[in-house]
């Protein structure tokens, strides 16, 4: 059975908790990532996360500057995180439980890479297509949906895809209760 440690993506792209959010942004077209983990500033202390999310909904959307925003002011910390040994099963439910799409995988308190939902979609095998509802309608936007050239960004793309139905299914769910 695959585990987190046979998908998920290393090395890790990690920044200062002091660093602005100008220079996370930066890094994180630079290195072709959606988040950037930010180091522990001891040893006892755990990871903080600092996501595309994070940035548009905390300095962007507010028309603050990037510039002057620190990634501490607006990181995530402590980040959900999650063990090697898990399964690829368990690693996307507790992605789902969370609402998150991707996790460092830590170790005795060592970062050893991190698991996102296109890790999961791209490496987790699955024995065979699943016919079920979320499937049918994630296929369904795929197909109406023009998905790009880039390799990288299809794979983005087909997540945010799969997350949006996922998370229409939830609200249709509540409402019809």
């Amino acid at each position: 059975m695959l585990t987190v440690k046979d998908i998920m993506t290393r090395p890790v792209i990690v920044i200062r908790s002091a660093a602005t959010v100008a220079n996370a942004m930066w890094m994180m077209r630079a290195n072709r990532v959606r988040s950037l983990i930010v180091e522990k500033i001891a040893p006892d202390i755990s990871y903080g996360i600092l996501t595309e999310k994070d940035i548009v909904y905390n300095v962007i959307a507010p028309g603050k500057n990037p510039g002057f925003v620190r990634v501490s002011d607006i990181m995530r910390y402590p980040c959900i995180y999650v063990s090697p040994t898990v399964t690829v099963q368990e690693a996307a439910q507790c992605l789902s439980d969370a609402g998150i799409h991707r996790a460092p995988v830590i170790q005795a308190n060592e970062l050893l890479g991190i698991v996102s939902v296109t890790d999961i979609l791209d490496k987790g095998s699955l024995p065979a297509p699943p016919h079920d509802e979320l499937s049918r309608r994630i296929r369904d936007a795929l197909q109406h949906t023009r998905i790009v050239d880039d390799p990288d960004a299809k794979i983005q793309q087909e997540c945010d895809i799969a997350w949006q139905v996922l998370e229409d299914m939830r609200q249709n769910a509540t409402v019809n209760v």
